[in-house]
């Protein structure tokens, strides 16, 4: 198969916490009188396959890409059942999430879930946007678990008020939740598990009370996790002159911001790793393989680890994350 960058066509997701945004500030056609909390943009997932939206394998879902060609999407170790590694999204939170926690790699197992690491870009934040990530310095185990269940445990959760271009680190074991009033881009490792500490009270929408994990939770929390601060990485030139800054340097991805010009294309050598695009403001154009994919704000484009030239070419004033997936570490 010739190789050239890919889009793919969202999956809505019904959240009680959701809204409208997502198509006031992106053009997405939402489903009408819906809730819209979450757009899945590249996922490879029972719950949800996304479904090529460009180039000679339009129509065909992302689980079919990976059993037939993993290694050259997503680099060694890939293919049949072993699914992408990355679940993209959008989040619209019109109103708070619930106070929630992942489970670490080394529990996950143990408690039936998935790990999850992910990292949040805040793309749009309104007056008095916020997150909650981490504990309070000083929080034990103890009162933590009185005050879930008193419903009294937010305060015990380290809080950020928010803007625009603001980014946030969560590796699996921080508790967090995101504030009302906030659209963010969302990294994550492939998985969907999540247990509530607590969900203010709120019914689903079925009417009923949301389950809370508390029992689950205790065993996820990192508990010496205090306090975790905004990424606050400096802007500076690269290599090839472009502005940009790291936000993001883990085993399971890499991110980094570009702020590009007219006029300074510069072409994504491969090497064998995928990397996905995703603009925050402007237009990026992505070429290959005979195929030329132009993004808009709120769009993403993965360009496969089997191909391994394509030029990158600002249409207008851009910034953008660069999302590198580095592979698993061989010898």
């Amino acid at each position: 198969m010739k190789w050239y960058p890919i889009s793919f066509s969202p999956i809505f997701k019904e959240r009680i916490w959701g809204g409208r945004r997502l198509s006031s500030l992106y053009g997405k056609a939402l489903p009408e009188g819906k809730l819209i909390g979450e757009s899945w943009e590249i996922c490879d997932r029972p719950e949800g396959t996304s479904v090529l939206a460009n180039g000679p394998a339009a129509g065909r879902d992302l689980r079919w890409l990976m059993e037939k060609f993993g290694k050259e999407i997503a680099g060694p170790g890939f293919g049949g059942d072993v699914r992408f590694p990355l679940l993209v999204k959008l989040l619209d939170a019109e109103e708070d999430l619930s106070l929630q926690v992942h489970p670490p790699s080394h529990a996950a197992a143990a408690l039936r879930g998935e790990s999850k690491t992910e990292f949040w870009y805040v793309a749009d934040a309104q007056p008095h946007a916020c997150l909650h990530a981490g504990l309070k310095r000083g929080t034990t185990p103890t009162e933590f678990e009185r005050q879930a269940r008193e419903g009294t445990v937010a305060e015990s959760f380290h809080r950020h008020s928010l803007t625009s271009g603001d980014a946030m680190f969560l590796p699996s074991g921080r508790v967090h939740a995101l504030g009302a009033g906030t659209v963010v881009i969302e990294i994550q490792e492939n998985s969907d598990t999540t247990y509530r500490v607590f969900d203010w009270n709120r019914v689903g929408l079925d009417g009923k009370p949301r389950d809370l994990h508390l029992e689950q939770a205790m065993a996820a929390i990192h508990f010496e996790d205090y306090e975790p601060d905004l990424v606050r990485s400096p802007w500076r030139e690269d290599d090839h002159g472009l502005l940009c800054r790291n936000l993001v340097d883990d085993p399971l991805f890499r991110i980094r911001q570009f702020r590009l010009h007219p006029g300074s294309t510069s072409v994504h050598l491969g090497g064998g790793k995928m990397t996905i695009w995703s603009v925050i403001s402007g237009r990026l154009r992505l070429s290959g393989g005979g195929e030329v994919l132009d993004l808009a704000p709120g769009h993403f484009g993965l360009i496969p680890a089997a191909l391994e030239e394509c030029p990158v070419q600002p249409l207008a004033t851009t910034e953008v994350l660069q999302i590198e997936y580095p592979g698993p570490e061989t010898d």
